[in-house]
């Protein structure tokens, strides 16, 4: 009977679910892992990062854009609380993520241990499921109980802890097997009841003015297509979340945009109030979304389909409840409401449109410095292929690339931490995204605060000579809270303001390819030129900051 040691097993398994990738970064406990990498032929690339955090955020932007199962790994102690935030991010994004941290031995548990925490207290509860594996001979049953777990139902992130010792330990080969679907979600699709298809059904048809609002769950399922024909079949607009932006391409006569208060405008938010029946697909149905529950107005009547139970009805009463996959209850709706004429609602949106065109177009072609982000926003559009993925962390670039950003295909072109909104997302997640997408270009945006969090990741990029293109909106501050402090504190400014960094410079002595941009006209050309480049480059764009700006966040509009 063959053996292989802990490690080995481990390994096997990842391979036999179909994992290619994993980003992480080495420590003493994951030695043996390691070698096991190292002498295996697996066909798994291993992406060695300088931060945990960019290990996982580059395994959520893989797993985004291909549908499988992310993977990251790190040591025991620091690793472990390193990798947790983005841990969190794909979990509550319902990314399929896996995270992988080894641990002491379990021979020195309670012996004061370099690095010994509680893993399984510390990730339980912010994943799926998480397990410490105490003994070698369940690694191959608790790999594929994690890859269930991580594809099936609402997906999610699960963390496993793999100890020194159990990583040397024999296990039987002939154990050590995989059900390869499980390698991607979603690996088995919940079918909706008859009866909840029917009741929602009979309230779509019974509306005079429906609005479809999707999120992420849309794209997850990848109900594109079904998603297409039931807006058409309804005649009724759509609005996306910002997880939910390419449920539907820009272009679709019946697409009015992103709504809530991070990227969307008056006109779009219009279209809901103006809503008698608000049908929420693959949505949670949150704060940002409803505008703290204001938008759909009370009293409006819900529809809402979900994979996970326990989103429906948490936040509206609902009228009809579906649970079910996104692609199955879409499909069956689509077969069971009636035919409605689309002008009215394809008239609504063509004014909602056009009245958000007005606001943005001025800003967009204005040669005012520092160059506002409208007019970064429309220069990129207007030099990057359909096919181009943005990256974008949260502060100065999701609420304008949400709300402006041409998405010209359906799908997952557009990426943004929304979850927990952390700095210093995009650029390590733009790696995965290349690594999951390479033949399409990759654009991280970002803020100069988060540049502050991840410009170590240029190393990793040059090392691995990824061709992915960083832009830094630069402004010198925190911008997002600056802007609150503006709105809602009488302008009473306090520790958002820092030095302004020549992040061309920076990112020069890394080896990047970089620009710095002050003068509108010169940004398209700059541009341009940073994307037909070979290898990695960086644009330093010197931008108006929030607090001066006319974002589209509707509490600041307020």
């Amino acid at each position: 009977m063959n053996q292989l040691s802990g490690a080995e097993a481990f390994v096997r398994m990842l391979q036999h679910h179909g994992v290619t990738h994993v980003f992480g970064l080495c420590g003493d406990t994951s030695l043996p892992l390691y070698d096991a990498l190292a002498r295996l032929d697996h066909g798994i690339t291993h992406v060695l990062t300088r931060d945990e955090r960019s290990a996982a955020y580059m395994a959520d932007c893989y797993a985004r854009v291909t549908g499988k199962v992310g993977v990251c790994e790190g040591p025991s102690g620091g690793g472990a609380t390193y990798i947790l935030p983005g841990v969190v991010e794909a979990h509550e994004s319902s990314i399929p993520l896996l995270a992988v941290t080894t641990d002491i031995s379990m021979s020195s548990r309670g012996k004061y241990t370099l690095t010994e925490l509680d893993q399984e207290a510390l990730f339980r509860p912010l994943s799926k499921w998480t397990s410490v594996i105490d003994r070698a001979t369940d690694i191959p049953s608790i790999l594929r109980r994690a890859f269930r777990t991580m594809t099936t139902g609402r997906p999610g992130a699960v963390h496993l802890g793999l100890p020194f010792d159990v990583q040397r330990a024999p296990v039987d080969e002939q154990d050590v097997w995989a059900d390869r679907r499980f390698g991607a979600a979603p690996a088995a699709r919940v079918a909706p009841d008859p009866a909840a298809i029917e009741a929602a059904a009979k309230a779509i048809d019974s509306a005079s003015r429906p609005v479809l609002v999707l999120g992420g769950g849309v794209i997850l399922s990848q109900a594109e297509a079904e998603l297409a024909a039931l807006a058409e079949r309804m005649g009724a607009p759509v609005c996306t979340t910002i997880s939910g932006q390419g449920s539907l391409p820009d272009s679709h006569p019946l697409h009015a945009g992103v709504v809530g208060s991070n990227g969307g405008v008056a006109a779009t938010r219009a279209i809901v109030d103006a809503a008698d029946l608000v049908v929420f697909v693959g949505c949670r149905a949150g704060s940002v979304t409803t505008e703290r529950w204001r938008h759909p107005k009370p009293g409006t009547r819900i529809v809402h389909v979900d994979v996970e139970p326990g989103v429906i009805g948490a936040n509206f009463q609902t009228e009809a409840g579906v649970v079910g996959d996104a692609r199955l209850a879409l499909a069956a709706l689509a077969a069971s409401v009636s035919r409605r004429d689309p002008a009215e609602a394809i008239a609504m949106v063509a004014r909602a449109r056009a009245e958000k065109e007005a606001a943005y177009r001025p800003l967009a072609l204005s040669d005012e410095r520092p160059i506002k982000p409208e007019r970064l926003v429309a220069e990129l559009a207007a030099v990057l292929d359909d096919d181009a993925v943005i990256v974008a962390d949260p502060g100065t670039p999701c609420p304008y690339f949400s709300a402006f950003y041409p998405k010209r295909r359906a799908g997952r072109w557009f990426i943004t931490n929304r979850a927990h909104g952390a700095l210093g997302y995009s650029l390590p997640g733009a790696v995965g995204a290349w690594y999951g997408r390479p033949s399409s270009k990759v654009v991280a945006v970002m803020g100069d605060g988060s540049f502050g969090f991840s410009c170590g990741e240029m190393e990793t990029i040059v090392r691995n000579r990824v061709p992915v293109t960083m832009v830094v909106v630069s402004n010198a501050v925190y911008g997002w809270i600056k802007a609150g402090q503006k709105t809602a504190y009488d302008g009473r400014y306090f520790s958002v303001d820092f030095n302004r960094t020549d992040h061309a410079a920076v990112a020069a002595a890394f080896g990047v390819r970089s620009w710095r941009v002050e003068d509108p006209a010169e940004l398209r050309q700059t541009l341009r030129a940073a994307i037909a480049h070979g290898g990695p480059t960086l644009v330093d764009v010197v931008c108006q900051p929030l607090n001066e700006a006319r974002a589209p966040v509707s509490e600041w509009v307020a």
